[in-house]
Order: structure tokens, then sequence, then C-alpha cells
């Protein structure tokens, strides 16, 4: 077999005999920590140091603290912060864990071919590295031009690199969080009330009478101020209808529990809708001053009954008509919750706008107990010219494709980055900042196949992730506890921003993204841009813009400033005009009409699974994020690995027993590299199973993750992408057990 032109490099084979050294300035790690530094911290020191959490996307606030030798013992929640009212999570909790994960990167990498042709990693000074980054991408700009650059970004290291590419010329920055989560509720929410839902999401869920889950893991997806509301709604009387194939963790505090068949949630949704106007349950006030098309909408779902659904949900009409009336004699205080990660078959953006459309006929958009109206503190950023005008935009390199999508694609820069002629310009260097591409991007042989096409590629990350091993250069970040970043500002009830200050100095040879992007820009000619010093003067002048000063944030951790746009919900009678082209509530979009969609949702039939085969159910942990905490030493205490739960009546038509590990092989004959454990139970439809997102790395460096559990992004090579927005759903795959693994993928 012809040699690829990027090998995949295990950064596990880095040995201290095997490495290339090549910069004589080259720092030696730190040595390993005792085991009184990472466990028996003893009194803590009474000074503390403001942070915001970055295990997941919620970003809680808190303090750190650490012992009286000044070594970083734990993070709490800070009282003030509406995000976690001094509580955190799991996840939050352990995030000291990160900080003391001995796998970490320690050294900036560059990829170097051997006398023998074999390709790999060399340590290097910064300034080497940083060097190679520099050049790279200015040769990808005069052969290409700037426009065939991106960045591909989680986490808040992504404003810089974002700010260094926009100087640089491309505005082609993509997080996975967009087309691989929550974008089709975005633009289904956009296309009926006029704006999106952003994060955190406004639900009032503290003061509703009914909230309506279907598809949300609210408490094993850690959304923490919401899983908070959600207890103390429920102590309040509020009832809690779930609506998923498996029993999940919220659905045993439910009141209504609908194991709904996989693929099949827009016609319960349409059915709900159905039910809601031919019993004239809907806000009729509220309906009449707010939205336009409810006529269309009626004769459209005339046809939406109970007895019809249930022959394609398997929901008895009882249960649909019951939890219909459930809603409406909560309304207006209901929220049918949009969820977060909502790309599941394809037709995602017509089911988030089934959802928005039933909200509005309850008449909870802008009402207590239902989606608040959110504000956001407006916070200037430091002066810097004016980013030139791209000759083209990440649109053009998407073949002008996605009109609605109000964001970059991850999964798009992917696809333009693989050559066609339906491309005016592929992609030729990817910036992957904090985002393990290889477990998030779906189908992971297209997104190697991208990789290969790629001329340049950096990568920054705290953990030698699979990403990493594809980079020319790797560049290691300090964690959250270790670097100064922007200010957290957050849209809730009242605006509030947050500060972050480095507990400690950086471990190993790490360094923050912001030092990192501004050396680029240095070395770039584009250090107008980051015209700032440090980040303690960047950060001084915003806050003294908002009436506040780096010193009192540093006291306070979290401002919470007054609103000044008005109250939390609509006024009785209030006159409000929508951003849609009716200044309407729009049941039937006129925006997705005037692009050749279906103005109103429809119910299509999804593919079945071949026999012996299930649906591929994945969701979260509390314990974890993604695959970015699998190897958390902290958190892998409470969680090493993920299990398949499989139910018992298909257990013994297998032959399966608990805690049996098997291999799974999906419809394209894809087996996972790892078996999984079984778990025989009754909470799982007998036509699916389910596991845990983000184990089964194959990276032998993450010590605790590596072979625990399976991988279902591998399994994931079947992608149903959203045509609206091109959201890519990752729902409509099939699996099967294997008790050996014959091969990793068939011919």
């Amino acid at each position: 077999m012809a040699q690829k032109r990027r090998d995949f490099i295990k950064i596990s084979s880095l040995s201290a005999a095997g490495l290339i050294f090549g910069a004589q300035q080259l720092r030696s790690a730190i040595p390993p920590y005792s085991q009184t530094e990472l466990g028996d911290f003893g009194p803590l020191s009474s000074q503390r140091t403001p942070t915001y959490c970055e295990v997941c996307f919620w970003k809680c606030a808190g303090w750190v603290y650490k012992n009286q030798e000044g070594a970083i013992q734990k993070v709490v929640g800070n009282d003030n912060d509406s995000n976690c009212n001094g509580r955190l999570c799991p996840r939050g909790t352990g995030g000291v864990g990160m900080y003391y994960d001995e796998d970490r990167l320690k050294n900036p990498l560059i990829r170097v071919k051997g006398k023998d042709g074999k390709q790999t990693f060399r340590e290097a000074s910064w300034d080497e590295a940083l060097d190679v980054v520099a050049k790279g991408l200015q040769k990808v700009k005069e052969e290409h031009g700037a426009e065939c650059t991106a960045l591909l970004t989680h986490g808040s290291g992504g404003h810089y690199f974002g700010t260094l590419l926009k100087a640089f010329g491309s505005t082609n920055i993509a997080a996975p969080s967009y087309a691989q989560c929550r974008g089709p509720r975005e633009v289904g929410f956009i296309a009926t009330f006029g704006e999106g839902l952003n994060s955190p999401e406004p639900t009032d869920i503290r003061d509703t009478r009914c909230l309506v889950l279907i598809g949300s893991h609210l408490g094993e997806n850690m959304h923490n101020g919401q899983v908070q509301e959600m207890s103390d709604a429920i102590d309040k009387g509020a009832s809690i209808i779930t609506v998923d194939p498996r029993f999940s963790t919220v659905a045993s505090k439910s009141k209504f529990w609908l194991p709904i068949k996989p693929a099949t949630d827009i016609a319960l949704l349409l059915t709900w809708i159905h039910e809601i106007i031919e019993n004239e349950w809907y806000d009729k006030d509220y309906v009449e001053r707010y939205t336009y098309g409810l006529d269309l909408l009626k004769a459209h779902v005339k046809n939406y009954t109970p007895e019809w659904a249930y022959g394609i949900t398997t929901i008895k009409p009882e249960g649909i008509r019951e939890t219909a009336r459930e809603m409406a004699n909560a309304a207006p205080s209901v929220i049918i919750h949009p969820g977060r990660h909502v790309t599941w078959y394809g037709d995602d953006t017509q089911r988030l706008r089934a959802v928005a459309i039933l909200n509005a006929l309850l008449g909870s958009w802008g009402r207590r107990g239902g989606f608040y109206v959110p504000e956001k503190a407006s916070v200037p950023s430091y002066p810097h010219p004016e980013f030139p005008k791209p000759q083209r935009t990440w649109r053009d390199a998407m073949g002008g494709k996605y009109k609605l999508a109000d964001l970059a694609l991850a999964s798009g820069v992917c696809d333009a980055t693989i050559p066609s002629p339906d491309l005016n310009c592929s992609i030729k260097a990817w910036i992957v900042n904090g985002t393990n591409l290889i477990m998030t991007l779906p189908d992971q042989r297209k997104t190697i196949e991208a990789i290969q096409n790629l001329d340049f590629m950096v990568v920054v990350d705290t953990m030698p992730m699979e990403i990493t091993g594809y980079a020319d250069v790797v560049l290691p970040e300090c964690t959250y506890l270790e670097r100064w970043d922007d200010l957290r500002v957050v849209q809730g009830r009242e605006p509030n921003i947050a500060l972050r200050m480095p507990a400690a100095e950086p471990k190993y040879n790490t360094k923050p993204a912001y030092w990192m992007a501004k050396k680029l820009a240095d070395k770039m000619g584009l250090g107008d841009y980051f015209a700032w010093n440090s980040m303690e003067e960047m950060l001084d002048w915003q806050l003294k813009e908002v009436g506040s000063s780096l010193e009192e944030m540093k006291r306070i951790g979290v401002k919470n400033l007054p609103r000044e746009y008005g109250g939390l919900y609509f006024r009785d009678g209030e006159e409000i005009e929508f951003n849609t082209n009716t200044g309407k509530i729009e049941l039937y979009s006129t925006a997705l009409a005037a692009e050749g969609f279906d103005p109103m949702p429809k119910y299509t039939p999804h593919m079945e699974p071949p026999a012996g085969y299930y649906h591929l159910n994945y969701g979260r942990a509390p314990q974890h994020t993604f695959s970015r905490t699998s190897n958390n030493p902290n958190l892998t205490d409470l969680m090493d690995e993920n299990t398949l739960w499989v139910n018992p009546k298909v257990a013994k038509e297998w032959g399966l027993k608990n805690g049996q590990p098997v291999y799974l092989e999906n419809q394209d004959g894809v087996v996972s590299d790892f078996p999984i454990k079984v778990r025989v139970t009754e909470r799982t439809r007998f036509d699916s199973v389910y596991m845990v997102h983000g184990f089964g790395h194959a990276n032998k460096k993450l010590s605790r993750a590596f072979g625990k559990g399976a991988s279902d992004s591998q399994l994931i090579t079947r992608v149903l992408v959203d045509p609206i927005m091109g959201g890519t759903g990752m729902r409509g795959n099939f699996v099967t057990f294997r008790f050996e693994k014959e091969s990793e993928v068939k011919s």
C-alpha cells in the first residue's frame, strides 16, 4: 500500500529514547507531583481565585482554592452566578483533574520525516513551532488565498484564533456545536419567532407548571442551572412529560413517560398540535395577537390524529390526548423544551419548528413559566483595525448551500476540504482548537479524507486526543485553571459578566491560547489586531467600559448588571413586532417557503433497521463532557467506561448476559475498535440499544481512557444531512452484535 501523505502519529510513541530533539532552548518537564500534592492537601489557604468552568459550554463561575503550600485543591461555585447559584455539577468539581492529569500535552511538537521516510514528531521550542505555523499559513495564503484557511474550534480560545483568522483574511470559522448539535433548533426558532435560543436557553423552568422533554436528557446532560430549576419546579408540583425510547434519569422523575419509537418524533409533535387546535386548547388571545398562519396550520394538521400517530410512534391515542391536555391545562406556564443536541434524522429543523409552533400555540414564548426574555451585557472589544473583507466567504467555500444557516458548518468545512468541481475554493489549512474532530464529526472516514487533502494543519489542545496525531504542529494549551481568558458574557434573566484568572502558573511547557494567537499575529504582521500589552490591560479596559474594574472582579468574580430593555415577560396586551417577514410569530414560515422548503413541518417515514440490527441511540452522562473528560483522573473514578443498554428480549434472543463484552458492527460493516459491556435492562426499547458518547479512545497516551468502552462516533457513518441548514443527523445508524472482532471495516 502506498504511504499516505499524512501518517497518523501516536504521540505515545515519543518516549525519551525515541524523540527527535530539534531545539536547544527546550525546558525540561516539571517533575511528577507527589501524592501529597495530588490528594492530601491539608488546610486550605484563605485566598481564592475567580474562574469560570471550561469543562462544558455552561461555563459556571466559581472560585479556585489552594492549600497552604500553593497547590490547587478544589473549585467551588460562585454564589452570585445565575448559571450555577454556587453549586457546580460533578464535571465542574472534577475539573481540577484536568490540571493534574499527567497525560497532558507538555511541549510543542512538529511533524518530521526521518531518513527511512517514517513520519514522527519532534519536540520544539515555542518560537520554532510558531514560526512553522506562521509560515504554513502564509504559504497557503500565497498559493490559494487567505479564504482557503479555516478555524474549527470549541471553547474560550476560539475567540483569539478567530480574531487572528479574520485579520488574516478568512471568515471560515466553525464550531461543531452548531452543525453537529444545536443548529437546527436555532434555525427552526428563528423561522418561527425571528430569534434563536442561544446559550443558556431562556427557559423559565423554575416557574413552569409543565415541562416537556422530547429527547432532552436533563440530569444526564448536566445543564447545571436548568437541572437545579427543574428540581425546584418538581418540588412545587410541576409535571414532567418525557418522550424517549429510553427510561432516562429524568423519565424516572416524570408524570408521563412516552417510550416513542425512534425517528417518529415529528409525528407525535404534529398530533399534539392537532389536538391543541381541534380542541381549541390554544391561547386564543395570544395566537390572534401575535401569530401568522393559524388557519393554514389547522388545515395542515387536520389528519394528524392520535390514531394515525399510534401506528407510527407506538404511543397509544389516550396517552397522546392526555399529555396534550396536561400541557394545555398548564399553559402558558409550559415549556416544550428545545433540547441541545438536536441533530438526529436529517429533518431536524422541521422537528424543532414543530416544537416552536407548539410553544407558540400554548402562548409560552415571552411568558412566565415558559420562555423569558433574556438580556446579555454589551462589552466592547478592545480597539483594533477593521478586518479585511475576504474575497470569498465560508458560504462560497461550501458551494453556496444552506442559506438559512447563520453560522459556518464544521462538517461543511470538512466537505469543502475535499476537492470537488462544485466548489469554488477548497480549504487547504485548518487551525483546530480544543475539539477532537475524529470523535466529534460524523463519518470518521470523511474527516480523515479531508485531513489527507490539507496542505497544513495545526492543533491546539490540552490533551493528546486522536486529532493531534494528524497535525503538522501540535501546540499544548494550559488548562483553564492556569490562564487568563476573555470575560464570560452570557445571556440570562439579568446581564452578567464573570472573570477567569490563573490560579497557578502553567504546568510543563504549555501556554494559553491568547498568548499563542498574539505571538502568531506578531510573526504574521498582524500585531495591530492584538494591540494590548497584557490580558490584564485588555480586561481592565473592558471592565472600566462597563462600570467595573479588574481589581473589583478579582474580588467578586461575577458582576450582575441591571436590565436595560424591559421586563422578563411580555406585558398583557403589549404590542410586539417579531423579527420575521410578517412581524408575527410564523406558524406558517414565509422564510422557509421563500427558499423552497415546506413552510410547515411534515412527517416523513425514516429507514428501519435491517433484521438483526437495532437503532443506535447515544447520549451523555453527568460525569463526562463529550470525549474531552474521559481521561480526567477525577471523573474517570466516577465513570471509566460506557456500557451498552440492551432490552431483555433482545438479550435473550442473542444469549447476552450482564457484563458480557461485545463488539458492535454498523450497517456499513464498520466494527468498533473495542468491545463494550452489555447492560441488560428494561429501560430501553427492544428495537434500540443505547450507549454514552465519548468513550473508546484509540490513543494509548490517554492512559485511563484507552480502550475503555466503545466509540459511538466510529459507528456513525450514515449521516442524514438537514437540507435546510446542513445539520448532520446522526441517529440513522443501526448496529448488531459481534462476539469476536473479525475486521475493523469490511470491504
